[in-house]
């Protein structure tokens, strides 16, 4: 299991450093549009289960279902994911360092009895409702839609 290295490198610059500070750690767009479409469909669930391995974003207990909303950058996107040009070195320590993470807790959920269920932030909205709504179903041992 390899690590990231601790010490993060100096920003490029105060523009930077002030982007990365702005960016949301929970309640993202595509996680808040998400969570509006699934309890508009009226499904019902928790959020950040801090009980959880990886604090899933959504979280349907009866279900066991647990729900990322993966942003593209952060968790290697393989349609959007781009690698930095400053600091790479470390840059690329620290997104191998997070998608190990995701699989590490995938694995830790699936042992505990629960489905992990990961969807990109590039997402229809739509889609990753339907994906989540069939499973949640599929789950629940529910039928379908007509």
């Amino acid at each position: 299991m390899s690590r990231a290295p601790d010490r993060r490198p100096s920003a490029l610059n105060g523009t930077v450093s002030e982007q990365m500070r702005r960016m949301p750690r929970v309640s993202s767009g595509p996680e808040v549009a998400l969570r509006r479409e699934l309890h508009r469909r009226g499904l019902r669930f928790r959020l950040n289960l801090g009980t959880l391995p990886g604090r899933p974003d959504i979280a349907f207990t009866r279900a066991r279902l647990a729900v990322f909303v993966d942003g593209c950058f952060w968790h290697r996107c393989p349609e959007h994911g781009v690698m930095p040009r400053n600091n790479r070195e470390w840059w690329q320590a620290k997104l191998d360092r997070n998608v190990e993470r995701d699989r590490e807790k995938d694995c830790a959920l699936t042992t505990l009895g629960w489905t992990p269920l990961h969807v990109w932030e590039h997402e229809s909205v739509q889609a990753a409702a339907d994906r989540i709504e069939r499973e949640w179903r599929l789950r629940l041992d529910m039928p379908t839609g007509p």
